[in-house]
């Protein structure tokens, strides 16, 4: 019997992430004080400001508190790193994210490192990402943590093979420290990889999130694969992911859309993260 997210093959992530977030609703809907998130976005990125959007609207559902600061395009470096330090000072704000990408003038590395790594919701700090490697994680990523908690939803990962294609920090490097924490074997290949197939192949998990449209086909996987598809690129005006929905569906034992796969468990995980931040910042 499939769980009751998964629908002839396919992993319906919106229903995944509403057990996630009705359990922190839960847990919210009895504090006292609630929780706030500030997002912070950097000129007018359509695609970012529909992300941040969304995030505000969860917020709302869940009882989290959100602050939205919008800061022009040319907004110097030195600005918006002072913007975050305000922020990390406010004791009314739990967590802190700053919407990727930024305007090419400002390093995001910089920028990033101005957060608190008590307030890092996104786990991107060097300090949060040194702990997590370290075992000793604060806060994931809130990606791989979607992944992660998905993943666990449906198998045990002790001693399953992965192949991820895409070597981010954002995703791929951190989700395969992750998984090789959960005892699964790890191959982190990416879109140079060669003999791309040989590589995925033999895997019982395949997770693309390497932002190439159509790179993960049915030659990719072997039958009864999961596949998790990561990757989100706009083309012609639609999302669109990195495997070949229709056909590698056909194999694979399940399969994340896009959208409607991984992106409503990453907000998930960043509602999770803000209220554990809440938390500790309690104590």
């Amino acid at each position: 019997m499939e769980p009751f997210f998964i629908h002839n093959k396919i992993i319906d992530g919106r229903a995944f992430a509403g057990r996630l977030l009705d359990d922190v609703r839960e847990k919210v809907d009895v504090l006292s004080q609630k929780p706030c998130l500030a997002v912070v976005l950097v000129g007018d990125h359509a695609p970012s400001q529909v992300y941040v959007d969304r995030k505000r609207h969860t917020c709302e559902k869940v009882g989290i508190e959100s602050r939205f600061v919008s800061l022009p395009e040319n907004t110097t470096e030195e600005t918006l790193i002072q913007e975050l330090r305000t922020l990390n000072q406010d004791p009314a704000v739990h967590g802190i994210l700053l919407q990727l990408p930024l305007p090419s003038h400002i390093n995001q590395f910089r920028a990033i490192e101005a957060i608190s790594p008590l307030k890092d919701v996104d786990g991107l700090t060097s300090a949060n990402l040194g702990r997590l490697f370290a075992g000793k994680a604060r806060f994931i990523p809130c990606t791989p943590l979607g992944c992660l908690i998905l993943l666990e939803g449906m198998t045990s990962l002790r001693g399953k093979t992965v192949t991820i294609v895409g070597r981010s920090v954002l995703v791929g490097k951190t989700l395969a420290v992750l998984l090789s924490m959960k005892d699964a074997t790890v191959t982190l290949a990416h879109r140079h990889t060669l003999n791309l197939k040989e590589v995925t192949q033999n895997a019982d998990i395949v997770i693309a999130a390497a932002g190439q449209p159509g790179l993960i086909t049915k030659d990719h996987i072997k039958p009864g694969a999961i596949v998790l598809d990561v990757g989100i690129t706009r083309v012609d005006g639609k999302l669109a992911g990195d495997v070949i929905f229709d056909e590698v569906r056909e194999i694979a034992s399940a399969i994340t859309p896009v959208p409607g796969g991984i992106g409503p468990l990453t907000i998930a995980s960043l509602m999770m993260n803000t209220l554990k931040a809440f938390e500790r910042q309690q104590i």
